[in-house]
């Protein structure tokens, strides 16, 4: 059986698209649009230039599979928030979001929630610890700590329109 191959292809105005042949000879595509988002498509095994599948993600929905195929090593030296009761997790701020364009301040998610932003993920880039006047962008995805309803009452604030 042969090696898996990768071949990496620019699409003026759009992105790049990475093509992937697996050593099961499966073509599958992704392809990395400006805005963040991916589509990403499986071929058939019976005509690889049939498309079977295409999907389009957002970013979040592009970082949480990313997880899920290849997770982080595990250290010792990290708090597991599970056993603290805790979750983390990634709430994407809609391109028509409310909060598109506001301050971070304004949401009241830690007033509300108890629940607090660590991080947010803007395109290619990552901002740690955002103060109350970080201004949110739609596309931004945030990082959220606290109990799973804290975090779910700050997926209900971030989520309206």
């Amino acid at each position: 059986m042969s090696a898996s191959r990768l071949s990496r292809t620019p699409l003026p105005g759009i992105g790049t698209r990475y093509d992937l042949t697996t050593r099961e000879q499966r073509r599958l595509s992704v392809v990395a649009h400006r805005d963040g988002g991916r589509t990403l498509s499986a071929y058939r095994s019976d005509d690889p230039d049939a498309c079977a599948l295409s999907l389009r993600l957002s970013s979040g929905d592009a970082a949480a599979l990313a997880d899920a195929l290849l997770p982080a090593p595990q250290c010792s030296t990290l708090l597991h928030t599970t056993d603290l009761g805790l979750v983390a997790e990634r709430i994407e701020v809609a391109g028509a979001s409310h909060w598109n364009g506001r301050l971070l301040g304004d949401t009241r998610l830690r007033t509300e929630t108890g629940a607090s932003v660590v991080a947010v993920l803007r395109r290619a880039e990552a901002i740690p610890s955002p103060a109350p006047d970080f201004r949110l962008a739609g596309g931004d995805t945030l990082i959220v700590i606290g109990t799973r309803e804290g975090v779910e009452s700050a997926a209900a604030i971030l989520g309206r329109e």
